[in-house]
């Protein structure tokens, strides 16, 4: 029988360390949005007086919805975009072109966002197009499709084909085999790939900063115009409520993964 190894103590100081780090500016970051105080470092009580700022404040509450949006639409788009190329890749390993294919998919992957930001801005100007929510969104699809092929392609790549081709013995179409036992299957992954497609467009500033437009900046692009004239206790509680949600997302994600799952579980000995 193999013995089962106790953590040691120098290796729970490690992890109490790594989490304290990680964890505790995030932790003061909430306990101070419910400062009273208008100085951020000095404490002045417990109040909801900054949240009450925020929800009066118009000009935040319209870079918050714009932020919502464009997370949404692009996470959207990408995981589509992402599940399609990661297919591609997956399952097309000798089709020409395929090196060059996801090279051009991947360079996102390494590409400083300066540079992205900077190209996807000449390629709009060239267009003629208007800037605002749809290149914000072409922007962030652009930079987060990567991310969900990546996370897709991992995880079809450890699938078993073999389900998926004994449903097309048994007189099932390729498309139909596909969305009957290999999309519950890699379900999970999809749904990872969204929410990381999701918080990466939630959090990007330099790439927005460079397609935005008048009207439609997003909350990072707010926030930041903000703080370079102070940290103001508000911006702490717009924070706060960023974490809340993204907290949500990924109980949300969770839930659906385990649920997509037990689904693909069921549905593969048929």
């Amino acid at each position: 029988m193999r013995k089962v190894s106790r953590l040691s103590r120098f290796n729970i100081a490690s992890l109490a360390l790594g989490l304290a780090f990680l964890y505790l500016p995030i932790l003061i970051l909430v306990i101070y949005s419910f400062n009273a105080s208008r100085l951020v470092t000095v404490w002045g009580g417990w109040s909801l007086r900054w949240y009450h700022e925020f929800f009066a404040d118009r000009a935040m509450i319209e870079a918050s919805w714009m932020s919502l949006r464009v997370a949404v639409s692009s996470a959207t788009i990408a995981t589509l975009l992402g599940t399609l190329a990661a297919v591609a890749l997956a399952r097309g390993e000798r089709f020409r072109g395929r090196t060059l294919f996801s090279g051009m998919l991947y360079a996102p992957l390494v590409m400083p966002e300066v540079i992205t930001g900077l190209s996807l801005l000449l390629l709009f100007v060239a267009l003629n197009a208007e800037r605002g929510f749809w290149t914000v969104t072409i922007a962030h699809t652009t930079l987060t499709m990567c991310f969900v092929a990546v996370v897709v392609q991992s995880r079809l790549g450890s699938l078993d084909r073999s389900l998926e081709e004994a449903a097309m013995d048994l007189g099932c179409a390729p498309v139909r085999a596909f969305l009957l036992v290999t999309l519950p299957l890699i379900a999970p992954a999809i749904v990872a790939g969204w929410m990381l497609a999701f918080t990466l467009s939630l959090d990007d500033l330099v790439i927005a900063s460079f397609t935005t437009g008048p009207g439609s900046a997003t909350l990072p692009i707010r926030i930041y115009s903000e703080v370079r004239l102070g940290v103001k206790p508000e911006i702490n509680a717009i924070c706060t409520l960023v974490i809340a949600l993204i907290a949500v997302v990924i109980v949300i994600a969770s839930l659906a993964s385990k649920l997509s799952s037990s689904q693909g579980e069921s549905a593969a000995p048929l």
